[in-house]
C-alpha cells in the first residue's frame, strides 16, 4: 500500500506542474478553445493536463487514474487518481483569474486525498483524510463568525444540469430558496476555489448539485476535514460553517 505521504506530495507536484502552464498560458492571453452555450473546451485544459499526467504516472505507474481530458487509465492498485487540468475554464478564458488545478485520491471509493493550487494568486490547498485542511502551509477549518443571513454560499452544480431541463429547473428551485437566507449566492463556475474559501472559513456554506466527478470528491474531503458540518441526500450535499447554519441551509435547499 503506497504512503498517503507520499501520495500527497505527489499531488501538490501535479497541480504545480499544471498550474505552471496555466499561468503561462494565461498571461499570453490565451483564450484558444471550443465555446457552447453550456461549456467551453480551452485548449489549455489539454495541455495542462499533459504537464500533470506524467508526474503522477511516473511516481504510481499501477495506481489507476480518471484524467478530464484523457479519460481512463486502468490500474491494478485501490488507489484511484482523478485530475481536473482547468476548473474554472469559463473563468480562465474570459480572462477572470479564479480557476486552478486540482486532483483528488480514492481509496476504494473513498476520497483520501486532495490538492488544489491556483496560479495567479499562487494559493495551494493539501488535504488528507484525519490530517486536516492546510492552505499555504497553515491548518484551516471552515469555522465562520458570520451570522447566516449575512453570509455567503456557493453554488456548485454538475455540468449536466444546465443541459436537463428538470435539472436545471430543481437547481433553480434550490438557489432561489437559498438566497432568501443569506446575504449572497455565487453560481460557481470554478467549484475548487469556492470549495477552498468555504474550507478556511471565508465562505459559510457550499451547495452541490449533481456536481461532476472531479469536483465531488475534493469538495466533501475539503468539508470533511476542515470541520465542517455536512448533510447529503441523494445528488444534494450542503456544508456549513456549524450546524445552525446547515439548519438554515438544508432546510432552504430542500424547500419544494
Amino acid at each position: 500500500m503506497s504512503k498517503i505521504a507520499d501520495i500527497e506530495a505527489v499531488a501538490r507536484a501535479a497541480v504545480h506542474a499544471g498550474g505552471a502552464e496555466l499561468r503561462r498560458r494565461y498571461h499570453a492571453d490565451d483564450s484558444e478553445g471550443t465555446y457552447t452555450s453550456c461549456d467551453v473546451k480551452a485548449a489549455a485544459d489539454k495541455a495542462t493536463e499533459e504537464r500533470m499526467l506524467p508526474v503522477i504516472r511516473q511516481a504510481f505507474p499501477d495506481h489507476a487514474i480518471f484524467a478530464e481530458e484523457a479519460g481512463e487509465f486502468e490500474g491494478t492498485n485501490p488507489y484511484r487518481w482523478i485530475v481536473d487540468p482547468l476548473d474554472g475554464t469559463n473563468n480562465f478564458t474570459a480572462g477572470l483569474p479564479t480557476f486552478a488545478s486540482a486532483v483528488s485520491v480514492r481509496y476504494d471509493g473513498d476520497p483520501v486525498v486532495a490538492a488544489i493550487h491556483q496560479p495567479v494568486t499562487d494559493e495551494t490547498y493539501l488535504v488528507r483524510r484525519d490530517e486536516g485542511v492546510r492552505y499555504n502551509g497553515t491548518t484551516v477549518t471552515a469555522e465562520s463568525s458570520v451570522p447566516v443571513d449575512a453570509g455567503t454560499v456557493a453554488m456548485i452544480v454538475g455540468r449536466e444540469v444546465p443541459q436537463n431541463q428538470d435539472l436545471a429547473e430543481q437547481a433553480r428551485a434550490v438557489q432561489s430558496t437559498v438566497e432568501t437566507e443569506v446575504k449572497r449566492v455565487c453560481s460557481s463556475w470554478a467549484p475548487v476555489v469556492h470549495s477552498g474559501l468555504f474550507a478556511r472559513g471565508r465562505l459559510q456554506g457550499v451547495v452541490q448539485f449533481h456536481p461532476d466527478e472531479e469536483e465531488q470528491a475534493v469538495t466533501e474531503l475539503l468539508a470533511a476535514e476542515a470541520d465542517a458540518a455536512v448533510r447529503r441526500d441523494g445528488a444534494l450535499f450542503v456544508a456549513a460553517s456549524d450546524e445552525a447554519t446547515l439548519d438554515v441551509l438544508w432546510g432552504a435547499a430542500t424547500t419544494r
